[in-house]
This record gives C-alpha cells, structure tokens and sequence, in this order.
C-alpha cells in the first residue's frame, strides 16, 4: 500500500483554495493518456462519460463491478493520482467501496447524496455525513487516506426553496466536513457571487465544475475554489467536434 499511500497523500496536497488544481473527466485508458501527456498531475472518473462509454445509463446504470473493470484499466495506463465518482455507492457497504477503489489504484472518490437504487431519494445530511464517516474509517483502516469529496445534489436538484438553497447547502456540507471528508462539492454551475459565498463559508476545499471551453482557471482561483473538474462536458465537447468531422463524409 506504500505507493497508494503516498500518491494519495500527493494528491490531497494539490487541494489549495485559490489554486485550483485542474482534474479533467476522464472515461477511459486513451482519455486518461491525453491527460496525463498534456501534463495535468492529477485526473477523475467521471460516472455519466464512463456510463456513456460501456453504453449504460449514468445514475447507477453500470454496476460496481463494471466501472471498477474500466478503471483498472485507466490506473494501468497512467501514473498520476485518480479519483472516481462512484455516484451514491451502489448500494454497496463503505468497506467494500473503499476495497474495491484500492484494489483498482484508485485514490480518492466523488460521493453523492442522491440515492440512485432507491428511487433517486435525497439522503438527509445526517445520513450522508453518516456515510462519509464510514468511507473515511474504512480508508483509514487500510491505511491510505482516500482523499474523499463530498458532493450536494441540492443546486442540480433545485431541492427546496431557492431562497436558503445556499443555505442548507453549507449546512450539509460542512457535516460532511465534520464526518471526514476531504472536499466539498456543491455541485452546479454556479455565477460568481454564489461560488464565492460557498467557498467562504465551507471549511474545506471547494470543487467547481466547467465545461473546458468555457471559462479558465484564474476565474475560479480568484472565487477561492480548490479543485475543478469537468464531469460529462469534455466528453460532450468531443462529442460534437466528432459529430461536426463525421458529417463532413456522411
């Protein structure tokens, strides 16, 4: 475990607050490669590109079993650090999620709050900060600190009342915080005022997402986030350059 251990560790440390490291969204060995050779020092799994990959439905489509086989094949292909949404956790049990990351070479995981195998449900904040608990001990005990991200479905769900959204947000994730988690993740595309009160008023790290042809990297840095990362839109992004090459011959 000595060398997941220290790329974990290595990982972590690229989490700073207005120094955002980039973690493009990858879904495969040959995307995983284009990142690494462009020099990015990190890289995430993304749950729907790699559900679009293996021609399943994101939101739990794929099982377990499947992205771990897909991503076995990623962390063979590349040296630096990855992380992988493992969406709601399958309807596995924490010690078998981290199990099966480490078995893989995976080093820290995206987790979420909407509970895909049991009809989409919104776990209560407790409940989530009960389940990242049970990640971080699980890590814990193996010996290598996963490096866990905690993400809201709040904003993408447009749960509740706009008008506290922030609100509980905050409130969710910073429980999140207390629990163990390493990062936080309100996932959404938010306007600057929003990002920058969730950044303020989070205690840890903050992890924005952007689609990679729009905005850039001093944005995000001057709104305090942490990490960014591109969840389906890089995917997206090559999906249309492929459709608009393709119509060329069709």
């Amino acid at each position: 475990m000595n060398a997941l251990t220290d790329k974990a560790a290595a990982f972590l440390a690229l989490h700073r607050p207005g120094d955002p490291v980039i973690l493009p969204t990858v879904w495969d060995a040959w995307s995983a490669n284009l990142v690494q050779q462009a020099g990015f020092s990190a890289l995430t799994v993304g749950s729907h590109p790699l559900a679009d990959s293996l021609g399943k439905s994101d939101q739990e489509g794929m099982t377990f079993a499947e992205s771990l086989a897909r991503v076995r094949e990623i962390t063979a292909a590349v040296t630096i650090p990855v992380s992988l949404d493992i969406e709601s956790g399958y309807g596995r049990k924490p010690s078998e999620l981290i199990e099966g990351l480490l078995e893989v070479g995976v080093v820290g995981l995206n987790i979420e709050d909407t509970v895909h195998s049991e009809g989409g449900r919104l776990r209560e904040p407790q409940e989530h900060a009960d389940f990242v608990a049970a990640l971080r001990q699980a890590a814990d005990a193996s010996g290598v600190h996963v490096v866990v991200n905690a993400r809201t479905d709040l904003f993408l769900r447009q749960d509740g009342d706009e008008a506290d959204r922030i609100d509980r947000a905050v409130a969710r994730l910073r429980l999140a915080a207390d629990a163990g988690a390493d990062v936080l993740y309100p996932v959404g595309r938010h306007d600057a005022d929003t990002l920058r009160r969730l950044t303020s008023e989070l205690p840890l790290p903050v992890n924005a997402i952007s689609a990679p042809d729009k905005g850039d990297r001093a944005h995000f840095a001057e709104l305090g986030v942490a990490r960014i990362s591109f969840g389906p839109f890089l995917q997206a992004a090559l999906t249309a350059e492929t459709n608009r090459l393709l119509q060329r011959w069709g």
